[in-house]
């Protein structure tokens, strides 16, 4: 089997980066950062993230694992202590495949045919670089509200535990295939009314937001930010592809939820 291993970037991380990247050899798999077959990240849920975008042409080809070196994460479910076992499991017992859903955003611009197609593993933000965003929102092709305020988040279910949590949304369980969206500080007053509550979305329905008072947008995909003119539409919904997670062992979500939130 190809692998590689991917670091955060602390002396910790990538101290435990070589000794995995030099066990696994030993036990015969072969390092391949092109085109792996499993991706082993050290460090936290950023650098899980930062994997999956690395390899988003190859989710179909390649299942993550994460070892977490600072505090619990959502998608790393191994620590330090058991880099050992970690490293038997993948050379030695087969692994169950975990699949996640994830978000699709397609931004098209005024004037353009061509569109810019992304993969988001947690949310996408939509924000005016001026002012409030002023912008149409409609679902399954058909207007729901004109919404103004600060932004609206687009999140996964795995997601739904970070930014859109803050905004008050719900949790989902990443065994559901859909989106929601939650609003960054709505205006609501006797002219100007949103629904005011998050939305959930199943996999067949669309969002498409477009923006109406001719603003700059910043468009966020998990952690990269992206400045836009001129845009036309920004077309969110549940993406045909998935990530897929190498389970060695059961990692329950709301036990990740309880222990991240609530804890003992």
């Amino acid at each position: 089997m190809k692998f590689t291993v991917t670091s955060r970037g602390d002396d910790l991380s990538n101290t435990l980066q070589q000794r995995i990247k030099r066990y696994l050899l030993d036990f015969g798999l072969v390092y391949d950062e092109e085109t792996p077959e499993m991706v082993v990240t050290v460090g936290g849920d950023g650098t899980l993230l930062q994997a999956f975008h690395d390899y988003s042409e190859r989710l179909e080809d390649t299942a993550f694992v994460g070892i977490h070196t600072g505090h619990l994460g959502f998608y790393a479910d191994w620590v330090p202590d058991e880099v050992e076992k970690l490293v038997i499991h993948i050379a030695k017992t087969p692994y169950q495949i975990v699949e996640y859903p994830l978000l699709e955003v397609v931004i098209r611009h005024e004037g353009e045919g061509k569109s810019e197609r992304h993969l988001a593993l947690n949310e996408c933000t939509v924000k005016s670089l001026e002012g409030s965003l002023v912008s149409n929102v409609q679902i399954k092709g058909d207007t729901f509200e004109v919404f103004r305020g600060d932004g609206l988040c687009i999140s996964t279910p795995s997601g739904s535990t970070a930014y859109n949590k803050a905004l008050g949304g719900a949790i989902l369980h990443p065994s559901l295939a859909s989106i929601q969206i939650a609003e960054m500080a709505s205006i609501n007053n006797r002219v100007y009314r949103t629904v005011g509550s998050p939305l959930v979305l199943p996999q067949h329905h669309t969002c498409l937001l477009k923006p109406l008072n001719n603003v700059d947008v910043q468009v966020t995909i998990d952690h990269y930010t992206l400045d836009h003119k001129r845009v036309k539409s920004i077309q969110c919904r549940v993406a045909e592809e998935k990530i897929r997670f190498a389970r060695f062992r059961p990692f329950p979500f709301w036990k990740r939820v309880k222990d991240s939130f609530i804890g003992e």
